[in-house]
């Protein structure tokens, strides 16, 4: 099965190191609604029975939150790791689908970012994800990372 391409007018992501290199790719693209997050679903982010494994759209919910936290003027291009994950599976992700979600930063404290977002396969709704992440050092005092 040749992997489809993501719609036009989005861009590659580095964020998540090689970890998302192996597991990705991602995608972003920046809207007048925010930032938007996608994954093409290949074969190998599914489960045996053809849909998108659980881990892998919590993997990409956890990849999502942070994302919008780096577009967030309080919060910029910063390490968030995870304190609390929670998601909600609303419906399975079928293979082929494009996975695209929407995050948005609920607080922003002096430790800690507390964000919300919804994520879709095609037009389908698939989960309600939240979490709550550390306020970390600047991505490029880590990395030197230059893109979303």
């Amino acid at each position: 099965m040749e992997i489809e391409q993501p719609p036009a007018g989005w861009t590659p992501s580095s964020v998540g190191g090689e970890f998302m290199e192996r597991n990705g790719p991602l995608y972003w693209k920046m809207t007048d609604d925010g930032l938007l997050v996608g994954l093409r679903i290949e074969k190998r982010h599914c489960n045996p029975r053809g849909v998108l494994h659980g881990g892998m759209l919590m993997t990409f919910a956890d990849m999502l939150m942070p994302m919008a936290g780096h577009a967030h003027p309080d919060i910029g291009r910063r390490f968030l790791p995870t304190i609390t994950l929670s998601t909600d599976f609303l419906s399975p992700a079928p293979l082929g689908a494009w996975l695209q979600g929407q995050a948005r930063v609920l607080r922003v404290t002096r430790n800690m970012v507390f964000a919300e977002g919804l994520i879709h396969a095609d037009a389908t709704l698939v989960a309600r994800v939240n979490g709550i992440f550390k306020l970390g050092e600047p991505l490029a005092k880590l990395r030197g990372d230059a893109d979303r």
